[in-house]
C-alpha cells in the first residue's frame, strides 16, 4: 500500500499543538478552504455528541467538496488509538467511509529543540480498482499541497 509522509517543526510547545489537535476545530483551521470543508457531527467513544477530546473510539462525520465541483464526498473517520507519553503523542484515524478504499492517518508530535516535531503518515489506497492501484504511488501529488497548507497554517496559528 502506497504510503505519504511530511513533517515540519512548529516553534511552540508540545503541550500547545498536542491539544490543538486534540479536536475537530484544528481540522477545520488546518483544512484549505478549497476542500470546502463540512464537519457534520462528532461523536465521543460514549456515545456523546461534541467530546472535547476526540479520544479512541470517537467518529467524526464530515463531507467535502473540493474545488467546489461535484457533489458532496461523506466523510466519516474513526479515531483507532490516542497516546501520549512525556514529551510524545500520537494518534491515528481511519477512513470508514469516503473517497478512498483504504486510508490510515497517524499523527506523531514530539517534543523537540525549538518545539514540536508535527509528522503525518498516510497509508492509502487510490479509488479506481487496479488502474487506482497502478497511480497509487503517485498519490502523494495530490496530497503534498494538502499537507504543505497544513504544516504552513499550523506554524502560522501557533508560532
Amino acid at each position: 500500500m502506497p504510503v505519504y509522509e511530511r513533517e515540519v517543526v512548529v516553534e511552540a510547545p508540545f503541550e500547545t499543538v498536542w491539544e490543538f489537535h486534540s479536536d475537530e476545530s484544528g481540522l477545520v483551521a488546518l483544512t484549505p478552504d478549497w476542500m470546502h470543508l463540512r464537519v457534520e457531527s462528532v461523536e465521543g467513544p460514549d456515545g456523546d455528541p461534541d467530546p472535547d477530546v476526540l479520544d479512541a473510539g470517537s467518529t467524526l462525520t464530515s463531507s467535502i467538496r473540493p474545488f467546489g465541483v461535484g457533489p458532496r464526498q461523506q466523510w466519516i473517520s474513526y479515531i483507532v488509538t490516542r497516546e501520549e507519553d512525556d514529551g510524545e503523542a500520537l494518534f491515528r484515524d481511519e477512513m470508514v467511509r469516503g473517497p478512498f478504499p483504504e486510508w490510515t492517518h497517524t499523527h506523531r508530535f514530539e517534543a523537540v529543540d525549538g518545539g514540536t516535531r508535527v509528522h503525518d503518515r498516510v497509508e492509502y489506497r487510490l479509488p479506481g480498482g487496479p488502474l487506482g492501484r497502478l497511480a497509487g504511488p503517485l498519490g502523494w501529488v495530490g496530497m503534498e499541497p494538502m499537507f504543505r497548507h497544513r504544516h504552513r497554517k499550523t506554524k502560522e496559528l501557533l508560532e
